[in-house]
């Protein structure tokens, strides 16, 4: 019989690229710290747009196989983070799709992730929570970073199978990019006359947070080559030539190595940094 790790984390995430960009550090810290990683992901990302133009014919529009190819993506990307466990929300049976924007025609699809029976949905991730049974659970805020529809959908379908679940999940974090850090980066980019935050004042950036939602950051700094390495995998989502490694080269790799959190349940506890934040999103968890 195989030990489960003692310590175990969940993260579940909308579509591939996801985790990378916004956990990535704090994915292959725990797994080189010996914990169990797992990443659920619900959507292939279909409706991605291609940003490789040698794969353009991958694209919902033309040849609709891009959600297969970011399978591929994604397990090169868990290779590099060493994350060994990962699955794709209700699969082998189930398969959601990408829903793209509320107005598109994606959106109106009756397969897609946000048209789901949520009891459903909510089912299939409660059965990962009681097979794996982490203490802790990483997903998006209620508004899903900045309101895609599976991301809304991802955090409503965590929160809901944390709650009813047959495992009591001692904390769960969601994920946030503080205004403080990415007004750093946003004036970087405007330097270079870049508009890659589609806005002119920080404020105006649906997914950045004011800091003071921030009760925890991991620091992966020694973890950034591989957090940069899974981003290069998703190929037809993240150019080597485009903002991320713009950013990169600009501020150096450190400002993708800190990863902030607000932990939604369960209590903080030491070790605290010196904005009295924890740094351990285990601490406080009993260990089994």
């Amino acid at each position: 019989m195989i030990m489960a790790p003692a310590k175990r984390l969940l993260l579940v995430h909308a579509h591939p690229d996801d985790e990378s960009i916004n956990n990535g550090a704090t994915m292959a810290a725990y797994v080189a710290a010996g914990a169990g990683v797992t990443l659920v992901t619900c959507t292939r990302g279909e409706e991605g747009e291609v940003l490789v133009p040698a794969l353009s014919h991958l694209a919902s529009h033309e040849r609709d196989e891009l959600g297969t190819h970011r399978e591929v993506e994604l397990a090169n990307a868990m290779a590099e983070l060493g994350v060994r466990d990962h699955r794709f929300l209700g699969a082998p049976a189930k398969r959601w799709r990408d829903s793209g924007m509320i107005g598109t025609a994606p959106n109106e699809r009756s397969d897609n992730f946000w048209k789901a029976d949520l009891d459903e949905v909510v089912g299939e991730l409660v059965a990962v929570i009681e097979e794996i049974r982490p203490q802790v659970v990483i997903t998006y805020d209620e508004f899903g970073g900045y309101g895609h529809p599976d991301h809304i959908q991802a955090h409503r379908i965590t929160m809901a199978a944390v709650g009813l679940a047959r495992w009591e999940v001692s904390k769960v974090y969601w994920n946030v990019m503080p205004r403080s850090v990415l007004k750093v980066a946003m004036d970087a980019m405007k330097e270079q006359e870049s508009d890659f935050f589609g806005a002119e004042n920080i404020e105006d950036v649906p997914f950045a947070k004011p800091d003071e939602l921030v009760t925890a950051v991991v620091n992966g700094e020694a973890y950034v080559d591989a957090k940069m390495n899974a981003l290069k995998a998703h190929e037809t989502q993240i150019t080597v030539d485009g903002p991320f490694f713009a950013l990169s080269n600009l501020l150096g790799q450190g400002i993708f190595g800190k990863e902030y959190y607000q932990l939604v349940l369960g209590v903080a506890a030491e070790p605290f940094d010196e904005n009295g934040r924890e740094t351990e999103l285990f601490s406080g968890v009993s260990l089994d």
